[in-house]
This record gives C-alpha cells, sequence and structure tokens, in this order.
C-alpha cells in the first residue's frame, strides 16, 4: 500500500494534483455531479483547508486523497470525526490505495482524540461498502432515494465505527 500523509498545499493555490474537481478521481459509483472539464478550479480555496486532507503518493505522484473533518463545527459534535470524501485516481483503482488512506483517517481521527469516525456513501457503491465494512465501519442508517443521480433515486448510507 501505498504511504499516506497530509497535504501541505497552500490555500487558494493549485496543486497540480488530482483533487476532487479532477476527472482523474471522477466515478459514476461516488459522484453526485457530472464529470468535471478541465480545466479544473484550484482545489485549496477558502472552503477547503489542506489540513483536513490526506494523501497517498508513490513517486511524487497523487494516487488519491481523502477529506476528514468535524462534521458539524459546534462542540457537541468535537469528539465525533467525518470522512467527507475519498477518492483513487482511475489507474491506481484495485492497489490499495483506497485501504490505506481509509486506515489513514482512522489514524487521524484517534490522533485528535475523536471517538467515532462516520462517513456517507452511495448506496449503490458496493465495492466502497464493502470496503468501509471489512475495516469496522457498520450501517447505522439510510435515507432511502435521498440523492438524485443520472436520472434515478439513490439512498444516502450513513457508516460509522467507533474509534
Amino acid at each position: 500500500m501505498p504511504p499516506c500523509g497530509h497535504s501541505y498545499a497552500s490555500p487558494g493555490t493549485a496543486t497540480g494534483r488530482t483533487s476532487p474537481g479532477s476527472t482523474a478521481t471522477w466515478s459514476p459509483l461516488h459522484a453526485v455531479t457530472e464529470r468535471p472539464k478541465a480545466p479544473a478550479d484550484p482545489f485549496f480555496d477558502g472552503h477547503r483547508d489542506p489540513r483536513e486532507h490526506l494523501v497517498a503518493e508513490e513517486d511524487g505522484k497523487l494516487l488519491g486523497y481523502a477529506v476528514i473533518r468535524c462534521p458539524v463545527p459546534l462542540p457537541a459534535f468535537a469528539h465525533v470525526r467525518q470522512i467527507q470524501g475519498l477518492a483513487v485516481r482511475e489507474e491506481a483503482r484495485g492497489r490499495g490505495v483506497a485501504r490505506a488512506l481509509l486506515r489513514a483517517c482512522v489514524a487521524e481521527a484517534r490522533a485528535q482524540d475523536a471517538r467515532r469516525l462516520t462517513l456517507r456513501v452511495l448506496g449503490h457503491n458496493a465495492p466502497a461498502r464493502a470496503l468501509y465494512a471489512s475495516e469496522g465501519f457498520r450501517v447505522e442508517g439510510v435515507l432511502p432515494g435521498e440523492v438524485f443521480v443520472a436520472g434515478t433515486y439513490v439512498d444516502d448510507v450513513l457508516m460509522g465505527r467507533a474509534l
């Protein structure tokens, strides 16, 4: 598995790396938007903090990323971290990159003294759901037909685990 670590890009700058706005990580299994068109806007802007991003790299090339943050910026949620994005470049899929990023998220949440880690996944994304389950995440709730993607309504599945 490739090493994972924090992103060190500066806010407001383009990194030249794969980002959620990149066609390299877009997939109909997890995307709720249409495939982005190049050139993509800078990823780190006023709404995205590089400190909340974990990246997997190999030979200086970004293979994938995960976003981990407190789901609600209120003291009552300070013990929870949520994975709010996990994507892997198409050519790096099937090599353990997503698993490495998921494990890095667990380690990061623990380092931040979180007690729980949650995520949301589209109901039809069977590969991701299987990966999450294999790493100890359990389905904690389902919002039936919550997301409209590509002309169909898809369940929004909440998964979580204790740390």
